[in-house]
Parts: C-alpha cells; sequence; structure tokens
C-alpha cells in the first residue's frame, strides 16, 4: 500500500499564556500570540542581555522589538527554517546576575524545535534555577517577560497544531501568487490608470474651452 503523504501542521488560533520564569525586576513586555517564529536573536554574558524575535504573521515576516539592555559580548542568532520548522520547547536557568542581593534573571535560554536543539546560550548555562517547557502537540508562537537592562523574565504563548485544511491551502497560494505579482509589477498599473483619468480630464477641458472660444 502507498503510504499517503503526510498533512501539513498549522498553528491553532486559540493560544495560551504560560510563565514567566525569571525575576521581578525590570519592565513587563509582551509580543503577543503569532502564527510562527521565523528567528531568535540573543545577546549575551553571563546573562542574557537581550531577545529580539523575528514572527510571522499569516506569511508575513513580523520584526519584534528588542527586549533587555545594550550589554552582552556575544550575539547570536538563531535562523528558523520556516514554515516547516517549528519551535517546541525552551528551558534555561535564572538566578542573581550579580552579588549583594540584586534581582533574578536569566541567566541561560535553550531553544528546541521539531528537527534540531540550538544552545544553551548564555555564560550562566548551568547557574542558578533550571526551567523547562515543551510543548507536545503544538508550538511556541510568541515571547512575553520583564526587562531592563538584561531579561529579567521570560514567558511564552503556545498554540495547538492541527492539519492544515484545503481552504486554508488554497488562500494561501492565492495571497502568495497576489504579492508575486505586486512586488514583480509594483504601482505601475494604477500609475497608468491615474495618467488615463488626467489625459481624459485635459481633454474634456480643451473641449470646454474651444465650445466658450466659439
Amino acid at each position: 500500500m502507498e503510504q499517503q503523504p503526510q498533512k501539513k501542521m498549522v498553528v491553532s488560533k486559540k493560544i495560551m499564556k504560560v510563565g514567566p520564569w525569571g525575576g521581578t525586576g525590570g519592565s513587563h513586555w509582551d509580543d503577543g500570540g503569532h502564527t510562527g517564529i521565523r528567528s531568535i536573536t540573543l545577546s549575551y554574558d553571563r546573562c542574557i542581555d537581550s531577545i529580539a524575535v523575528e514572527y510571522d504573521r499569516n506569511g508575513v515576516a513580523v520584526a519584534g522589538e528588542r527586549h533587555g539592555g545594550a550589554g552582552g559580548n556575544q550575539t547570536t542568532q538563531i535562523k528558523l527554517g520556516f514554515p516547516e520548522e517549528y519551535l517546541t520547547a525552551v528551558s534555561g536557568h535564572f538566578a542573581a546576575a550579580a552579588q549583594g542581593g540584586a534581582p533574578a534573571a536569566i541567566r541561560s535560554l535553550a531553544f528546541r524545535t521539531n528537527r534540531r536543539e540550538y544552545g544553551p546560550f548564555g555564560g550562566g548555562a548551568a547557574e542558578g534555577t533550571p526551567f523547562a517547557f515543551p510543548v507536545d502537540g503544538g508550538a511556541i508562537v510568541g515571547f512575553w517577560g520583564r526587562s531592563g537592562w538584561q531579561l529579567d523574565a521570560v514567558g511564552l504563548h503556545v498554540a495547538p497544531l492541527r492539519p492544515e485544511t484545503m481552504y486554508e491551502k488554497a488562500h494561501k497560494l492565492g495571497l502568495m501568487a497576489y504579492r508575486s505579482v505586486r512586488q514583480r509589477f509594483g504601482p505601475q498599473p494604477q500609475q497608468q490608470q491615474q495618467q488615463v483619468q488626467v489625459q481624459h480630464h485635459n481633454s474634456f477641458a480643451l473641449s470646454e474651452s474651444g465650445r466658450r472660444t466659439f
């Protein structure tokens, strides 16, 4: 018997918010839930200084804000093979970034997708309190947390996966074709239409002027 082709999985609109893990310093931020994650950029040294995520919103890349400070001697960008590759787990450690009663911050982060593992990143890869959140039958589609001079805490938006419907597939192909035409031809058809309207208007004005002359 021939094997049936595996259906493509897409995220559901039912998004759940989990976490955060880390300390109470910094200010609250929330990127919200999206239809996927395209890349994650981390700056780090002894702790995770900042995080910036590029999301997907119905086939369009959406750049999220950078959360955290300007420090960090190392910067790593994780590029996922979206849409086939999606994020399924986040783990790490949090502890005080300095002695003397400083609030806890994210010391390290690691990521797992349906294809491979990335990390851990950060100087405190095995220091402090560990945390992990794997998603079984779903995907991580957004981040939230707290940040100031560094990444103080991190939380997740997760959504279950479901098979892509025929309507969604046809709709997506239609949008891709429309965007391809827009990128190839740009606004030329609209400009031509405006030019024709201007020429028609000028012709009408000359005709009216001619009538007044007679």
